[in-house]
């Protein structure tokens, strides 16, 4: 088959299209024909910086296709099976082998474009905002990098759930966009110090919860924004920033920092976490959620999706089509 390689960390540059050894099928798994791959800000940080478990190596933890292999093991799956799929890595190519446990199936008619980009980044989201976030009506939630897929989640949830959305971007045209979805206060970081316009729209310490897919500095300016007993949800090094955090500042807002990762919320608390995608899948089929997708790459243009996406031009999802 096909699929996305490197040798070695990098850029995008580092990524090669190249023929590989099928996956093979576990007892408890699936092997996908990957119709989809959704590029997610987790495969660009592997690539650049996570050491290599093998080489080449093929990157990527989410995608979606046609089940062509059932585990011996497997009961609930059987070929031809449309389903969105989680792996620990090996979705930018042709086929993915992944445990049956993490496969979603796409409802009759479902939209396998727009369907293959939701567990990520709504799970997470869903996550941020109400299992960590315990988000209620009427309060302030401050979204970073809301034209980013987990933004672009979260900002539709919160505001569904009557919360006050304030969100940040790099560009005037993508706030607009995002007031469209229903954020109320943006914030155009390129132009805006983050404490003073917080302060702006919704007064000093208006902020009860930050979710934060960036870290480094903007991890540590969030603090600035939080009320007494805010918290922050950190579930990303978008920024690429690995400076540590100063709690210090924390103590005197008896605020929380939490760390979100959804394979831990798979591992620790599997049945809610998998009901809760299977719930935002159906609701995204439905129309009552929109993904958005900003742009479709070849499989063998892989380092030009990713470049893409590292040069923050992408509004929404981009994906990768190892098929067509």
């Amino acid at each position: 088959m096909k699929a996305a390689v490197y040798y070695q960390n990098g850029g995008p540059e580092v990524l090669r299209y190249e023929d590989v050894p099928d996956p093979v099928c576990a007892p408890d798994g699936v092997l996908v024909d990957v119709e989809v791959v959704s590029l997610e800000g987790g495969d660009l940080l592997s690539r650049a910086l996570t050491p290599l478990t093998q080489r080449p190596y093929i990157v990527g933890y989410q995608c979606a296709g046609t089940v062509c292999e059932v585990g011996a093991n497997v009961r609930n799956r059987k070929l031809g099976d449309r389903v969105v799929a989680l792996s620990p890595n090996g979705s930018h190519a042709e086929r993915v082998a992944a445990s049956a446990a993490t496969t979603w199936l796409v409802p009759p008619g479902g939209d396998l474009l727009t369907l293959g980009c939701v567990p990520v980044a709504f799970g997470a989201a869903h996550e941020a905002l109400f299992e960590l976030g315990q988000l209620k009506p009427g309060q302030r939630v401050l979204i970073h990098a809301g034209a980013g897929g987990v933004g672009l989640a979260a900002i539709q949830f919160a505001k569904g759930a009557g919360a006050e959305v304030l969100t940040t971007a790099s560009s005037d045209a993508k706030l607009a966009k995002l007031r469209e979805l229903g954020a109320a206060h943006t914030i155009n970081y390129k132009e805006r110090v983050l404490k003073d316009a917080v302060r702006d729209a919704v007064g000093p310490d208006g902020v009860d919860l930050v979710v934060d897919p960036v870290g480094g500095k903007v991890l540590q300016e969030s603090v600035e924004c939080l009320r007494y007993r805010g918290k922050i949800v950190s579930l990303g090094l978008a920024g690429r920033e690995l400076a540590g955090f100063n709690p210090v500042p924390l103590w005197f807002k008896n605020g929380t920092l939490l760390g979100l990762g959804i394979m831990a919320s798979l591992q620790y608390e599997y049945g809610r976490f998998y009901g809760t995608v299977a719930q935002c899948i159906e609701r995204v089929h439905r129309g009552e959620l929109r993904v958005m997708v900003d742009k479709c790459f070849a499989l063998r243009d892989a380092s030009r999706a990713h470049a893409h996406v590292e040069q923050g031009a992408a509004f929404g999802r981009v994906v990768l089509l190892p098929r067509g």
